[in-house]
């Protein structure tokens, strides 16, 4: 492994979940285009993040057994109080361990001990046992959106090629005007654009082709803040959401995690000067 690759591999958490300047992100995805070691690494976390948010959103709220529940309570009656355990402590010698210090660490450690078995036996976390985040509940709908464009007859409301078709066609249709960019020579196929339904609003889908893979660009307006590429999979599918200046994106595909996240930095390119105007 050469430096270039302990620096992208170092780097491909952040790179992940979007929190690497654009000058870090594009750095790191040039590299990740000629290693195929390093694009690998960056598919498997990909996966892995995927599978573990997948796991947890099934987990439940759960009690602690009410044994273990009772033995922690036990533990914390016949413990010193807190102003004893300051008189003793202010008695001792500097440098010492009393015993009653090494009581409390003991106790302690025993409660944190208890504490995480609790956690692990019943599946408790702080990520499992709360509800589905925004972003959690538009990722569902927006998979939902494009495994059903993926059915027949169902990708695209106008099919064309031509983005002068294409990006009319929502005239009227929305309250805003999707950006339809054209990358063929990229090797991105237009293939078409239709409507589709993101948290009961509807929203611009744009569609490209690569070899046989389709790719799905949702977009719509937004008033939160703007924030860079972020990656998630889910079921073998890849996905990129960002948010620039009032419009958030969503690309979803099933072509490797490395060409999406090259062409997502494409549209978010060809957004930029857009949003200017």
């Amino acid at each position: 492994m050469n430096d270039r690759c302990r620096v992208t591999r170092d780097a491909l958490s952040a790179y992940v979940d979007g929190e690497l300047s654009p000058a870090e992100a594009q750095a790191v995805a040039e590299h990740l285009t000629s290693c195929p070691q390093c694009s690998g690494e960056y598919q498997m976390m990909l996966e892995t993040v995927g599978g573990v948010r997948s796991e947890l959103a099934q987990f439940g709220r759960y009690r602690a057994p009410d044994v273990l529940r009772a033995r922690i309570r036990s533990m914390v009656a016949t413990t010193p109080s807190e102003s004893a355990a300051h008189t003793e402590s202010t008695s001792e010698p500097r440098g010492s361990t009393s015993p009653s210090r090494q009581h409390w660490k003991r106790v302690a450690a025993f409660a944190a001990v208890a504490v995480l078995a609790a956690a692990l036996g019943s599946g408790v976390t702080r990520i499992a046992s709360r509800r589905p985040s925004r972003t959690e509940t538009v990722q569902s709908q927006v998979l939902a959106s494009h495994l059903r464009s993926l059915m027949p007859n169902h990708l695209t409301d106008i099919a064309s090629s031509d983005q002068h078709n294409v990006k009319p066609w929502f005239n009227g249709r929305l309250d805003y005007s999707p950006n339809v960019p054209r990358f063929e020579e990229q090797g991105f196929s237009l293939l078409g654009g239709r409507l589709d339904y993101v948290e009961n609003r509807p929203v611009a889908v744009v569609v490209y082709g690569r070899r046989q893979h389709l790719i799905n660009v949702f977009s719509w307006p937004s008033m939160d803040s703007d924030r860079s590429i972020r990656a998630d999979a889910s079921n073998g599918y890849t996905m990129l959401h960002w948010r620039l200046r009032g419009i958030e994106k969503w690309v979803v595909s099933d072509l490797n995690a490395v060409e999406l996240r090259q062409f997502a930095d494409l549209v978010q390119r060809a957004d930029a000067p857009a949003a200017t105007r």
